[in-house]
């Protein structure tokens, strides 16, 4: 990997860096992030295809490259039944650091509440016994998906290694009350491109409520471009965007909050 042009202060804790969308330019995108002060990059899986297509960017890319494994809510109706089964596998694989992206969707309608519980409750078990914090995705759903993951971080053992770092709620679009009381069991909670947004006030509501402790830097790639990119494809380069929004809020340097977030996400997901 070429030499960096800015000291690695940032990382992306949630980027689909194996989709179709980086195919031509992926080499440059990866060059770009670097180049841009980002020191490491999360990738997690909607499937079991995906996650084997993302251990493998690790595999070539030990030292930039972190992969989360797991079943994404909307592909649980036609997930294949042994693909539980090979999580169990997975996880345990280096440079796994997380269980996802799963948890509840109901924007969509590809699969049922109960398809997607009996796929989410399984995933919550495994990351338990691996020790592997969650990287969760709600939309619409929290008023079951809160208090499954509240029940599920109130089982944990104290002793637990996950029971003060249960996992990240990715793009976070629920109600504050319950960002709250998320924050207070220990969950962390993924700001993006939107918070950059002229719409995005509950965005930066969140981020002005929350503990600086508790924010990580994401970009979902290649969705949710930051301004003022919206409307193109989003990339890891762009973190620095999303880090002088959060600084506005914050009162600081977007070299400030990177530090403080790559601190938060190496505590999480166990980096070094």
């Amino acid at each position: 990997m070429c030499d960096k042009k800015k000291p690695a202060i940032y990382c992306d804790t949630h980027c689909h860096f194996d989709m179709p969308a980086f195919k031509e330019d992926f080499d440059a995108a990866v060059q770009r992030a670097v180049d841009a002060g980002l020191e490491f990059v999360i990738i997690p899986a909607l499937d079991c295809n995906t996650a084997k297509n993302a251990l493998e960017l690790a595999r070539q890319r030990p030292d930039f490259f972190h992969i989360a494994v797991g079943i994404h809510p909307t592909y649980t109706a036609e997930v294949d039944p042994s693909c539980l089964n090979q999580l169990t596998s997975l996880a345990p694989q280096p440079g796994v650091v997380a269980i996802g992206e799963i948890g509840l969707d109901y924007y969509w309608d590809y699969a049922t509440p109960d398809q997607q519980k009996s796929v989410l409750l399984p995933q919550l078990a495994l990351a338990s016994e691996f020790n592997l914090p969650l990287v969760i995705h709600n939309r619409d759903a929290e008023d079951d998906l809160g208090p499954i993951l509240l029940k599920w971080q109130a089982s944990l053992p104290a002793a637990h290694p996950l029971k003060t770092r249960p996992g990240v709620m990715h793009s976070y679009t629920g109600p504050q009350e319950l960002a709250q009381e998320l924050a207070e069991v220990g969950f962390y909670f993924g700001i993006g491109g939107p918070v950059t947004y002229k719409n995005g006030k509950d965005k930066q509501a969140l981020v002005a409520m929350l503990p600086h402790e508790k924010i990580l830097l994401e970009t979902d790639s290649p969705y949710l471009p930051p301004h003022p990119h919206r409307g193109k494809r989003n990339e890891p380069a762009y973190i620095p965007l999303i880090a002088a929004k959060v600084g506005e809020i914050w009162g600081m340097s977007a070299e400030e909050v990177g530090r403080i977030t790559t601190a938060n996400a190496k505590r999480l997901f166990d980096i070094p």
